[in-house]
């Protein structure tokens, strides 16, 4: 336990580095309050929620630590969405530095409310399902999820990381990040359809599963 406490530490202190460095960097300033309010929706979530798993469900937290794909389509996933996070993280320092869309406070409180609303969905879904990879897998034993969330749509946690995704451009007061931020529910449609082609072949259930459960990502839209 302690040696995945350390590496849960540096995994979290090491994102928040980058965050901080793809913002202020190119704001030219650490006078950003909005970025340091970003920052700290993410820090203090994310290190409550990880001190529950490790107490837990260290295995779990074991899991959403792990980061290599084996099939090549997700590893292109992956980095799509690793250059649309640096491209809007970016955008954002940049329109806070040179003031091409700012958007009012208010709109960056209502983005924070949207953050925690997101992440609470994220940490429930994380509750409902112990087979919750970071990576697109089969796991030993490993069966259909199909209660709370996951009887609404097939993949909520996907539907809580597009939450979060248009939270972060509020949230940084910035209209012109919104765009490289919610071009990743493009990028989720390439996963979600990679991942269920993966769950209906080798998952016992899943395509009766698929069928009792219409929506995978937005519930009476897709």
């Amino acid at each position: 336990m302690k040696k995945l406490l350390v590496k849960g530490l540096v995994r979290l202190l090491s994102a928040i580095l980058a965050m901080g460095l793809l913002l202020f960097s190119p704001a030219g300033t650490l006078h950003f309050p909005r970025a340091w309010l970003l920052l700290a929706l993410f820090l203090v979530p994310m290190t409550l929620l990880g001190a529950v798993l490790l107490v837990r469900s260290p295995a779990l937290l074991e899991k959403r630590m792990q980061m290599q794909e084996s099939e090549p389509e997700q590893r292109g996933v992956l980095l799509a969405s690793a250059i649309l996070l640096v491209l809007g993280f970016v955008t954002a320092g940049l329109d806070f530095r040179y003031g091409f869309t700012p958007l009012p406070w208010a709109v960056s409180v209502a983005g924070a409310l949207l953050f925690l609303f997101a992440y609470g969905l994220y940490a429930e879904v994380l509750r409902e399902n112990a087979f919750l990879s970071r990576t697109v897998e089969l796991q030993e034993g490993q069966r259909v999820i199909d209660t709370g969330l996951y009887a609404v749509v097939r993949h909520p946690m996907y539907t809580a990381v597009l939450l979060l995704s248009a939270a972060i451009p509020l949230v940084l007061g910035s209209g012109a990040a919104i765009l490289p931020f919610l071009s990743m529910g493009v990028v989720l449609i390439f996963r979600i359809r990679g991942e269920e082609r993966l769950l209906e072949a080798g998952l016992p259930g899943y395509a009766a599963y698929k069928k009792r459960v219409k929506y995978r990502l937005i519930p009476w839209i897709w």
